[in-house]
């Protein structure tokens, strides 16, 4: 079953075909990717190629797992909003996806999360230097690629994406503070969310229609639609962080609570009323001061998710995804758009929460 099942009126929605657009976006993206990837100086590079799934750890060709590719989906189509051809969001395309990739490799690291994508991350195949070096490469590629079209257009998508990659950071800042603290609110946990995903989300939305042109309005009321739509799929990220399947998400099972994470399920459920609750703040503050957390059985950490989901932290939280989800389809309204480009924003956004990984 998916992990948000849809609102009523997504569930009756004609879709597009959400795999098609999934795919047009890598397809047409990859090629510029690859070839900025080639300009970085070894063993950068190989490091790269690895995180992308372009080869194997022995350096041998592999066809990994690249991710979703929702972020190169959303700026090629967005550039379609203006009249333009989808070709023209493309330089978008790639500086997104880059500085989304400079995002995963740090993260892993400070996470210690040892995989991603079924496999082992990069700081634990070619070290933490590596991972820093290359991530730190990938931010400066996501600028050339835009710069280097040398328009007036180009300047103003870079702003925007410079913009979003400082409130990605100052979002990361904040989860790991988190960690660290007993309590966080609900508001908190949404406002860090917001700039760790909804602010690049935000620009892939309208990255496309910058490169195309498009008026500040338009711009803008495609980064909301993109930033709500960042919250949804955060919300269903952490949903995937406790109950996801291995299997699909790549990651260990309770990949998110043995991170000590303050993820929205666990806020949800520290600000509920009731013996759950309770039992579950008592539970994470004796689990804040063990030196034995990591030797943690799977059924310790069971238990932890189970009084998340009596607490009402789980329900919550698949709640607070389809409301953002609306949020972000009704910016849409506010926007002139073909038909089409319209039904495949809604398309992308209802993908995002019925996502299995």
């Amino acid at each position: 079953m998916p992990t948000v099942p849809p609102a009523s009126k997504a569930a009756g929605r004609t879709a597009a075909d959400v795999p098609a657009l999934l795919e047009r976006g890598r397809t047409l993206a990859m090629p510029v990717l690859r070839a900025a990837i080639g300009r970085l100086a070894p063993p950068m590079d190989t490091v790269a190629a690895y995180h992308f799934g372009w080869i194997d750890a022995q350096g041998r060709p592999a066809d990994g797992d690249g991710g979703k590719a929702v972020r190169p989906a959303l700026a090629v189509l967005s550039a379609e909003v203006t009249g333009a051809a989808p070709e023209v969001g493309v330089p978008g395309a790639v500086a997104v996806e880059l500085v989304h990739n400079f995002s995963l490799l740090h993260d892993d690291l400070m996470d210690g999360d040892e995989q991603r994508r079924h496999r082992d991350t990069v700081w634990k195949v070619h070290g933490p230097a590596q991972a820093i070096l290359v991530g730190d490469a990938l931010f400066a590629l996501a600028n050339e690629v835009l710069l280097e079209l040398g328009t007036a257009e180009a300047g103003r998508a870079a702003r925007r994406l410079t913009t979003a990659t400082r409130a990605l950071i100052d979002g990361q800042a904040q989860d790991i503070s988190y960690e660290h603290r007993d309590r966080v609110g609900v508001e908190e946990c949404l406002e860090m969310e917001g700039n760790k995903t909804g602010a690049l989300l935000a620009c892939a939305s309208s990255v496309g229609a910058v490169l195309g042109g498009a008026d500040p309005h338009t711009a803008d009321t495609l980064e909301k639609y993109g930033y709500h739509l960042g919250l949804a799929f955060q919300a269903v990220d952490d949903l995937l962080g406790i109950w996801g399947d291995p299997a699909a998400t790549g990651k260990q099972t309770w990949s998110d609570l043995r991170q000590r994470k303050k993820s929205l399920p666990v806020v949800a459920a520290l600000a509920a009323d009731g013996p759950a609750s309770e039992q579950l703040a008592e539970i994470l503050a004796a689990d804040a001061g063990s030196s034995d957390f990591a030797h943690f059985s799977e059924e310790e950490f069971a238990a932890r998710a189970a009084l998340i989901e009596q607490a009402g932290g789980r329900e919550w939280t698949a709640q607070e995804a389809r409301r953002q989800h609306t949020i972000a389809i009704e910016a849409l309204d506010a926007v002139d758009m073909p038909d089409r480009v319209r039904e495949q924003f809604t398309a992308l956004a209802d993908f995002v929460v019925v996502r299995k990984r």
